[in-house]
């Protein structure tokens, strides 16, 4: 497996689990939604993967480097690791050239801008480069996260509800987006979900997370 989620424990409090045991596995390339009602530990397993917290119990391995173990921690700006949070967190002091950019401080000014044009190229949005993000749309605002998160070309990608702010006809269109940049890249994606048509629409495999453990695998053909 590409990624190996393994017996993951995690608690808020130390008398409830909001992660009890979770254990599954990731292929490379795949897209994989994990769907749940609020509160059953999606986000908080998107956290702990980014390495925004840390499990109680349990390992993640990713391409058979360890991020956490009970004796082992990598830093999340070391994890090689993209997320798209729901509010798509883009700056709005700076535009859409420069925010794909953000995450590319080591790289010289020249390749900043040569993957910059790349990902506005890959996300269809070249003639909007120099807009901010209030001057875009929903759907433009998320795919513009969506280049962020993939400029520094990182192992996986992981979506935090990425549709939820965006009405019926706009969640078609960007999961049919999301789902070609994501097979264009061949990148392995973890998406967080409460909504099934979500789900079904873009991921190779469907896992439901029900208080905190994997109850069922649904193959999406």
């Amino acid at each position: 497996m590409y990624i190996d989620i393994s017996k993951i424990n995690f608690g808020y409090d130390k008398n409830q689990l909001v992660l009890n045991d979770c254990t599954t596995g990731i292929e490379k390339g795949e897209i994989v939604a994990i769907l749940g009602k609020s509160g059953s530990g999606k986000s908080t397993l998107l956290r702990i993967l980014s390495g925004l917290e840390i499990p109680s119990n349990g390992e993640i391995t990713i391409d058979n480097e360890i991020m956490v173990s009970n004796h082992h921690f990598v830093e999340p700006n070391k994890r090689q690791i993209g997320m798209v949070f729901q509010d798509y967190a883009l700056f709005p002091h700076l535009n859409i050239m420069q925010n794909i950019q953000y995450g590319l401080i080591k790289k010289t000014k020249i390749e900043r801008e040569k993957i910059a044009l790349e990902m506005l190229d890959l996300i269809s949005l070249n003639e909007k480069n120099t807009k901010y993000p209030h001057e875009l749309s929903g759907g433009q605002q998320q795919r513009v996260a969506l280049a962020r998160a993939l400029a520094p070309n990182p192992k996986m990608l992981l979506l935090d509800e990425p549709f939820s702010n965006l009405d019926k006809d706009l969640r078609k269109q960007i999961r049919q987006d999301l789902k070609r940049i994501m097979n264009k890249q061949n990148m392995s994606c973890i998406f967080a979900t409460h909504d099934y048509e979500d789900a079904k629409d873009i991921a190779n495999r469907i896992l439901y997370l029900e208080d905190g453990k994997i109850v069922k695998i649904e193959k999406n053909i």
